[in-house]
């Protein structure tokens, strides 16, 4: 998860999810791989669930690995809220920002993973990209297009 949204979400949320994901992490004993997801409570949220993830880091130029990594994110996250039976899930642009990963190129990953897991699973949980910049905004509706048919 991008650090600006986890301090947005562990300041609203409230301490308890501090305390919870720690304990989380503790009794795993070791750190969340990246690409995995967590669920806890939303604790003062207005939602029910927070699904966590690990992002990808871009150091240097980007990977297939990171590529592969993101892409991982996104369907665990998607994976998780359908064992939960959730009808809704809202991500924010993983790993852009301080991540370092292109927006252009995680705009692609994201709709590319969410579509493919969409049509492979069947699943009809309601998707919300949350953007932030406008740049963000345009990459998205562009990515959300339907091909055009030649």
């Amino acid at each position: 998860m991008n650090m600006s949204m986890e301090n947005i979400l562990g300041s609203k949320s409230g301490i308890e999810l501090r305390l919870f994901t720690n304990s989380i992490i503790t009794k795993q004993g070791y750190p969340e791989p990246t690409g995995q997801a967590k669920i806890t409570p939303g604790f003062n949220l207005p939602s029910k669930y927070i699904i966590h993830t690990v992002d990808p880091i871009v150091q240097g130029r980007l990977t297939k690995e990171h590529e592969r990594l993101l892409a991982q994110c996104y369907r665990s996250c998607l994976e998780m809220a359908d064992e939960n039976h959730l009808e809704s899930i809202a991500f924010c642009c993983i790993s852009t920002g301080v991540f370092m990963f292109t927006n252009q190129r995680a705009a692609e990953i994201a709709v590319e993973t969410v579509t493919k897991y969409l049509d492979e699973t069947g699943s009809r949980i309601k998707v919300i990209f949350n953007v932030f910049k406008d740049i963000d905004l345009m990459l998205y509706k562009n990515n959300l297009r339907e091909p055009e048919a030649e």
